[in-house]
C-alpha cells in the first residue's frame, strides 16, 4: 500500500512538472506564434491584391520563415530569407533555360543554388532557403514570369516581417535577456541545491553526484554568452534601437556579472568535493541557502524588492558560515572564500556597487543602495532621439 501511495505521488509530481513545462513553453512561444499568424495572413492579403491571376503561396511562407526566430534575430532572418530566395530563383530560372523541364532542371537548379549560397554565406537558413526556392521555381512553372512573381512574394513576405518585427512589435531585448538570466539562475539554484543535498551523504557517491552535476551548468552559461552577442548584433542592425541603446547595454553588463556568479557557484561546488564528512554536513545548509537566494532572484528580476530580499538572505547565509581563520587547512580556507565569492557576486548582480560590497560583508554598511532595474518601453522608437551611434570596441557612445 505504501509503495502504491509512493508511486501515485511520483506520478502526480511528474504530471505537475510536465504541465508546468508545457505552460512555460506556451508562454515563451505564444506571442511568436500569434505574430507569425498575423504576418502570414497579412502577406497573403497584400500579395493577392497586388498581383492578378496569381496565388501568392510564397508570400505567407516568406513572412512565416522570417518571423520564426527569436525576437532579436527576426530582422536579420528576413534579410537572410531574401538572400536565399534571390539566389534560388536565379538558379532555378537558369536551370529551366539550359535543360528540359523535369528532374534534371530540379537537380541542376538545386545544386547550383546551394553551391552559390554556400559561397556567399555559411548560414544554413540561406542555403536551405535557396534550395527550396530553386525547387519551387523549377516545379511550379506557369504564367509569363514565375520567377518575378516569386521574388515579389518574397519581398512582400519579408517586408511584412520587417514591419511587424521592427516597427509595430519590436523585440523587447531587456525582457528577453532577463528571461535567459532567470533560466540561468534557476539552473544554478538547482545545482547548488543538489550539491547541498549530496553533502549530507557519505563516501564516494557524494563526490560523484557533485562532479556529475557540474556539467549541467554549461548550457545556461552558453545561453548567456549567446544572449550578449545577439543583443549587440540587434542594436547594430536595427536603426530603431540607435536612439536609446542604454537599457540593453546596461543589461549586457548585468549578464557579465551573472556569468561571474555562475563561475563562483561552480567554484563553491568543486571545493566541497575535497572536504571531510563533518565539514560537508556543516556546509550543506549554507549551500542550500545560497540556492534559495538564487531562486528568489529568478522569481522577478524586474523588482528591486526581490533583489533587496536576495541580498539580505545571501548575507545571512554567508555570515552563518563565518569568515574562517588563518589556522584553517587550505580546503577549508578555499571553501570560506568560495562562500564569500558567491555572496559577493549575488550582491553585485543585484546592483550593489562593487566598492560597497566589502563594507556590506563586514557589516559596516547596513543599508546599501540597490538601484531599480532598468525598464524598457514597449515601443523603443517612441523614445527616438536624433543622434548617431559611435561604435568603439563593441560599445555605443554618443558622438559629440
Amino acid at each position: 500500500m505504501g509503495a502504491l501511495f509512493s508511486g501515485g505521488t511520483s506520478v502526480r509530481r511528474l504530471i505537475r512538472t510536465t504541465v508546468f513545462e508545457v505552460r512555460k513553453r506556451l508562454a515563451a512561444y505564444g506571442s511568436q506564434i500569434l505574430l507569425a499568424i498575423i504576418g502570414a495572413a497579412l502577406a497573403w492579403s497584400i500579395a493577392g491584391g497586388l498581383i492578378q491571376d496569381h496565388r501568392p503561396f510564397f508570400a505567407p511562407i516568406a513572412a512565416l520563415i522570417a518571423l520564426n526566430a527569436s525576437g532579436g534575430e527576426r530582422g536579420g532572418n528576413a534579410v537572410r530569407l531574401l538572400t536565399g530566395v534571390f539566389i534560388g530563383i536565379l538558379a532555378g530560372e537558369f536551370a529551366l533555360l539550359v535543360t528540359d523541364r523535369g528532374v534534371f532542371s530540379l537537380a541542376l537548379g538545386t545544386g547550383l543554388a546551394m553551391t552559390v549560397a554556400a559561397v556567399v554565406t555559411s548560414k544554413r537558413v540561406v542555403i536551405g532557403q535557396s534550395a527550396a526556392s530553386a525547387i519551387l521555381t523549377t516545379i511550379f512553372v506557369g504564367g509569363d514570369s514565375p520567377g518575378t512573381d516569386r521574388l515579389v512574394d518574397a519581398l512582400i513576405g519579408a517586408g511584412v516581417a520587417l514591419l511587424l518585427s521592427q516597427l509595430l512589435f519590436p523585440a523587447r531585448l531587456v525582457a528577453m535577456m532577463r528571461r535567459i538570466e532567470e533560466e540561468a539562475l534557476e539552473e544554478m539554484a538547482r545545482m547548488l541545491d543538489e550539491v547541498g543535498r549530496s553533502l549530507t551523504c557519505d563516501g564516494h557517491d557524494a563526490s560523484a553526484q557533485v562532479v556529475n552535476r557540474l556539467g549541467d551548468l554549461s548550457r545556461p552559461m552558453a545561453d548567456l554568452s549567446k544572449a550578449r552577442e545577439a543583443s549587440m548584433s540587434t542594436i547594430r542592425l536595427s536603426t530603431i534601437r540607435w536612439g536609446d541603446p542604454g537599457p540593453v547595454l546596461d543589461e549586457d553588463e548585468v549578464i557579465e556579472r551573472l556569468i561571474l556568479l555562475g563561475e563562483s557557484c561552480l567554484f563553491l561546488a568543486r571545493t566541497t568535493v575535497a572536504m571531510g564528512s563533518e565539514e560537508r554536513r556543516e556546509l550543506a545548509p549554507i549551500v542550500r541557502g545560497m540556492a534559495d537566494v538564487l531562486n528568489i532572484l529568478a522569481d522577478d528580476l524586474s523588482s528591486r524588492e526581490t533583489r533587496e530580499q536576495a541580498v539580505v538572505q545571501a548575507l545571512t547565509a554567508s555570515r552563518g558560515y563565518g569568515t574562517g581563520t588563518p589556522e584553517d587547512d587550505p580546503v577549508t580556507h578555499a571553501t570560506h572564500l568560495a562562500v564569500e565569492m558567491v555572496a559577493t557576486d549575488i550582491m553585485v548582480f543585484a546592483g550593489i556597487r562593487f566598492e560597497e560590497v566589502e563594507d556590506v560583508l563586514m557589516g559596516e554598511l547596513e543599508d546599501p543602495t540597490i538601484p531599480p532595474p532598468a525598464q524598457e518601453p514597449w515601443l523603443p522608437w517612441l523614445r527616438w532621439r536624433p543622434r548617431l551611434p559611435d561604435i568603439r570596441f563593441g560599445r555605443f557612445r554618443e558622438r559629440e
